[in-house]
Formats: structure tokens, C-alpha cells, sequence
């Protein structure tokens, strides 16, 4: 994936609206993805004061809930998916720790792509963690797509 392939689904993932029950469809949704393919992941679905839905699957570690905090922290700061950040600032050389960002509680790395909302901007972010970092993003891609598509 490049950056205009990931700015250009910036544009297109925007939901009518979101609610704690759309948060819970989102998050079936997601885990039902993932069971069809065994996949060992962490799903965390959250605003920036409450996660709304969290699942860790079979095959996942609490490594994963650890790089999940850290990519959504990344795309609830910048307000973008944690991908389109990391290749941003690896073509300016720029690292997060550039920005004050502690790699304690921010990474670089794909997964987190955030829930935006007709009208309201980024209301909320959903994370997989637990495959190579473009994978953890284009599960979340399905999940949404197939969540307007619901």
C-alpha cells in the first residue's frame, strides 16, 4: 500500500454514525473475519476515554493488547490510520519520538485506522493487532467496508 492508496480510503471509510451498538456490530464483524481465517489476532474498537469493544483470539498474546493501545494511540493523536503515519514519516525521516511521542505509548505501524463519522470527523478508532502491520490494516478496511455495506 502507498500513501495515496491510504489517503484516498480516508476519504471513502465515513460512517452515516456510530454508537456503542455500532461499535459491538463492527466488532462481530471483525471477529467473524478473523475466525473464518484463524487468524491470532486482538481487536480493540475505542474513543479516546473508553474502549468500546475488545477481543483477543485464539493464537493472540498480551504483546498484542500492548502494540493495539500503542497503534490507536498513534491514529486517535493524528487523527489518520496509524499506516498512513508510519509511511509519512518514514519518507521524511521523521520519527514519532521527533513529535514528543514516547514508544512506550505511540508505534509506528499499521492496524489502527480511525472511525470517522458524516459531519463529526474521527469519533473513535479500531485496531487489530497480531499480523504483519498491512494485514492488521486491510482487516480493519473489510471490517468497515463491510460494516457500511451492512
Amino acid at each position: 500500500m502507498d500513501i495515496s492508496e491510504l489517503e484516498a480510503e480516508v476519504a471513502e471509510l465515513v460512517l452515516p454514525d456510530f454508537s456503542e451498538g455500532v461499535a459491538l456490530r463492527l466488532g462481530q464483524i471483525l471477529v467473524d473475519l478473523a475466525l473464518a481465517k484463524s487468524l491470532p489476532v486482538v481487536i480493540n474498537i475505542r474513543t479516546s476515554d473508553r474502549v468500546l469493544f475488545h477481543a483477543g483470539l485464539p493464537g493472540s498474546a498480551p504483546l498484542n493488547d500492548l502494540w493495539a493501545r500503542r497503534k490507536s494511540n498513534t491514529a486517535l493523536m493524528f487523527q489518520l490510520p496509524s499506516l498512513l503515519v508510519a509511511l509519512r514519516n518514514r519518507d521524511k525521516d521523521e520519527p514519532l519520538e521527533r513529535h514528543g511521542l514516547s514508544s512506550a505509548d505511540y508505534a509506528e505501524s499499521g492496524g489502527a485506522v480511525p472511525i470517522r463519522v458524516r459531519g463529526a470527523g474521527m469519533v473513535a478508532v479500531a485496531t487489530v493487532s497480531g499480523l504483519p502491520q498491512v494485514e492488521d490494516h486491510k482487516l480493519v478496511v473489510r471490517g468497515i467496508r463491510a460494516l457500511l455495506a451492512g
